[in-house]
């Protein structure tokens, strides 16, 4: 029973952390989540191991645990990660993914967001995870899911803690559908190139966001810059020389 009532808190305080709606950098305590939750310590404590383990939450001696902050590096290495895997998923995808798995990445590909609407802007998010981890499905290589899955468990963090500060929708909704395509046509090639083009354009436009954000260029020298009204809403800037602004 405690076992079941963990992971379910697992689930549950992962999907926060991942929304925002527990942010970077927010202290969280065992009892305090057990209030939250109405469930007992032992299974809460247990949710938290698990997910200090997967790198979400940072434990605090004789406090409890911290959201992990995010930082500037960190995007930058999540980005560098997923252009290797999402390019070799693409590519794999191509040579030997089922005609089926293809064309309901086709289908997947048709979906766009709101503008300022942010549960909409959610649902989209949850909607480009499953048309990535589709593509790493096709690829036939089950570690490449898990790794992707992994990787945009922290990313989908970053996307939910920015605001999209222009209307990207049709432009990744066009990107979608010019991978599925390429998949479908069989363009190893042509596939991975469009993964890797996507990725570095997605690139540009996060960084360049998140730096405006913290109102800091890139020689801002490891400070915690607060975002939104919120206390607990933190962006961890860190001195990065190889960190380029975009632009949309």
């Amino acid at each position: 029973m405690e076992e079941s009532l963990a992971g379910q808190l697992y689930e549950i305080i992962k999907n926060e952390i991942i929304t925002c709606a527990l942010q970077p950098g927010q202290q969280i305590a065992q009892p305090q989540l057990a209030e939250r939750y109405q469930r007992g310590t032992t299974p809460v404590r247990e949710a938290l191991q698990r997910l200090a383990q997967e790198g979400l939450v940072q434990p605090i001696p004789r406090f409890g645990y911290i959201v992990t902050p995010i930082s500037v590096s960190d995007v930058t290495a999540m980005y560098e990660l997923r252009s290797i895997l999402e390019a070799a998923a693409a590519r794999l995808a191509a040579l030997r993914g089922p005609q089926e798995q293809l064309e309901h990445l086709a289908e997947l590909a048709d979906c766009r967001y709101v503008f300022t609407d942010r549960e909409s802007y959610s649902r989209f998010l949850a909607h480009n995870s499953e048309f990535h981890r589709s593509v790493a499905v096709a690829s036939g290589n089950p570690k490449l899911v898990e790794f992707l899955a992994r990787l945009f468990d922290e990313m989908n963090r970053v996307f939910h803690l920015r605001p999209d500060p222009t209307d990207n929708s049709e432009e990744m909704r066009a990107e979608h559908k010019a991978l599925a395509e390429a998949l479908l046509r069989r363009s190893p090639d042509e596939a991975e190139r469009i993964a890797t083009e996507q990725i570095a354009r997605s690139q540009q436009r996060v960084l360049a966001t998140l730096i405006s954000m913290a109102g800091v260029g890139t020689s801002g020298l490891g400070q915690m810059v607060h975002l939104g009204s919120s206390p607990t809403n933190w962006l961890w800037s860190e001195k990065s020389s190889d960190v380029n602004r975009g632009d949309d």
